[in-house]
């Protein structure tokens, strides 16, 4: 489960590298969207249990743009497409079978018609997250929305990223349950004759104020730790219809669960591969 900026973006892109301003009225002008299907190859994803990291491929749409006020960004991942028994993620392993994110922002230069750029920051959001997982209904399953604050920041090299600080609810839970930093970029560094490009992908998600859990002493029998967090970086070849690309992705405690603990493996290294087509 990855976060990245599809390549049927990168004309928009340029064309906001620069701060917004609504000032004219036109909240439209920098509208543009984008959606994608990547067919995806996962190996030692976590997190999972012990000695189960056997890998597992996924279909994934991935769409997202601006409209107005609203920069969105999201995706839907369906794991195990044949339900292959030897994959980690089959029947058998109380896994869910889908994965959601939607991560809608709302721009307060839109809304209020001002530029509230300053610095390397080219405005600034309203942001929201909603992660939710196939289990939802079983009453053990993942459904975290995440509210707070958001920036597009000019980064050196890296250019234009996008950046929020959150606070996580638990709807599950119906509590609140921490905090989580998250930075996302799209960097093409590489371009060809035909027009088609490399770009360095990614993103970092750090969680922290997380209330521990344990089922009894030992780290056996905790759930969750205080915090953690995951880091993709990838590189992948853009065509106007195409991509392929490869993601290492790093683990601690991912989500805030516990490595060691009730649910198995949380810190470690993930191999990513995927194949676009971009609608």
């Amino acid at each position: 489960m990855k976060k990245m900026l599809a390549g049927a973006a990168l004309t928009a892109l340029s064309l906001n590298a620069f701060a917004a301003d609504y000032s004219d009225g036109d909240i439209h002008k920098n509208d543009y969207k984008w959606m994608q299907f990547n067919l995806m190859y996962a190996l030692n994803q976590l997190p999972q249990a012990d000695g189960s990291h056997t890998g597992h491929d996924y279909l994934e749409m991935e769409f997202g743009g601006r409209s107005g006020i609203v920069d969105l960004y999201g995706y839907l991942d369906v794991f195990n497409l044949t339900n292959n028994e030897g994959q980690d993620m089959n029947s058998n392993s109380n896994s869910s079978k889908m994965f959601l994110k939607l991560a809608p922002r709302f721009s307060l230069d839109a809304m209020t018609g001002k530029d509230l750029s300053f610095g390397p920051v080219q405005e600034m959001y309203i942001s929201t997250l909603f992660n939710v997982d196939g289990k939802i209904g079983s009453g053990n399953g993942l459904y975290n929305t995440f509210w707070g604050v958001g920036a597009d920041v000019m980064v050196p090299w890296l250019g234009k990223t996008g950046m929020n600080l959150y606070g996580l609810y638990d709807a599950n839970e119906s509590k609140w349950d921490g905090y989580q930093f998250s930075m996302n970029w799209f960097k093409p560094f590489k371009f060809f004759e035909n027009g088609s490009f490399l770009s360095f992908q990614g993103y970092v998600d750090y969680q922290w104020g997380i209330d521990e859990v344990s089922f009894g002493a030992g780290t056996e029998n905790q759930l969750k730790t205080d915090k953690g967090g995951a880091a993709f970086f990838g590189l992948y070849w853009h065509s106007d219809r195409y991509s392929v690309g490869y993601g290492l992705k790093g683990f601690k405690d991912v989500y805030g669960l516990k490595d060691g603990g009730v649910v198995g493996d949380a810190t470690g290294w993930g191999h990513y591969f995927a194949i676009t087509y971009k609608i």
